[in-house]
This record gives C-alpha cells, sequence and structure tokens, in this order.
C-alpha cells in the first residue's frame, strides 16, 4: 500500500451489505476500501482486498514472520546487494552445468 492511501474504513449493516454486494466488493477490491459488517451494531464480520488477506494470512505464520525478521536485520547490517548484482548471480549459477 502506498504511502498517500488513505485507509478507509466504513461500518455497514450486514442487510445492506446483502443488498449492495457487488458495489461493496467492487469497492474493497478497487479501492482497497474495509467493511466492517454489523448485526444489530455489533461488528460481525469484515470485507476486504483478497491480496491484503492473503498477506494478513502470510504474516500470522510463525516461520514466515520469523524469515521477515531475519531477512529485514540482514538488511538493516548492509548485507543486501542490488538487484543488478543479484540477477547477475542468478543468471551465472543458471548457466552452470546441472542447474
Amino acid at each position: 500500500m502506498s504511502a498517500n492511501h488513505r485507509v478507509v474504513v466504513y461500518r455497514i449493516p450486514i442487510t445492506r451489505a446483502r443488498i449492495n454486494l457487488g458495489q461493496v466488493v467492487r469497492r474493497a477490491h478497487i479501492n482497497k476500501e474495509y467493511f466492517i459488517l454489523e448485526k444489530d451494531g455489533i461488528p460481525v464480520a469484515a470485507i476486504m482486498n483478497v491480496e491484503e488477506l492473503e498477506d494478513y494470512l502470510e504474516l500470522k505464520d510463525p516461520a514466515l514472520k520469523k524469515h521477515i525478521q531475519k531477512s529485514n536485520q540482514e538488511y538493516q547490517r548492509g548485507k543486501a546487494r542490488g538487484a543488478g548484482k543479484f540477477l547477475k548471480e542468478l543468471r551465472s549459477n543458471s548457466a552452470k552445468p546441472g542447474k
């Protein structure tokens, strides 16, 4: 999500969401808006863009979260390399016999 993107969250009754489901889903997908569905004023579910949901679910995976933290630490210690160098290494390794 870009730094300029403003998060928009709407709270709507489930009955209204059901009547306007196509529009709600389109806005969640295209505009990256969030919808909290309420039953008698109580939040019970939400609708969001599937790509963001996938990102969220990946972050709930402890092994993946640990890997992301380790990668971030290595980057901060200066162990990162430029994309050009990385691509050159990949091409070099794929050209070797048996790869």
